[in-house]
């Protein structure tokens, strides 16, 4: 069985990116880019302080290599 994933705003989201190294490089919209220096590139979307899609931080997590144990000790 999987771990459940935590309810997260962009706004934490984009905390525990730039504990990871990431910088925001541009924006497009509503869409943040950010990239480390390995040029991995994650698209955090930024509306307001709403609660992110779990689907959309399972995606994120997955292209940064972190798993639900790492990211819930970030944050």
């Amino acid at each position: 069985m999987s771990e459940k994933l935590p309810r997260v705003s962009a706004e934490k989201l984009t905390k525990v990116l730039l504990k990871l190294g990431f910088q925001c490089v541009r924006q497009s919209g509503s869409h943040q880019i950010y990239r480390n220096a390995q040029g991995i590139r994650v698209t955090v979307p930024v509306h307001s302080k709403k609660i992110l899609h779990p689907k959309i931080i399972r995606t994120i997590l997955h292209d940064v290599g972190l798993s639900i144990k790492e990211f819930r000790q970030l944050l």
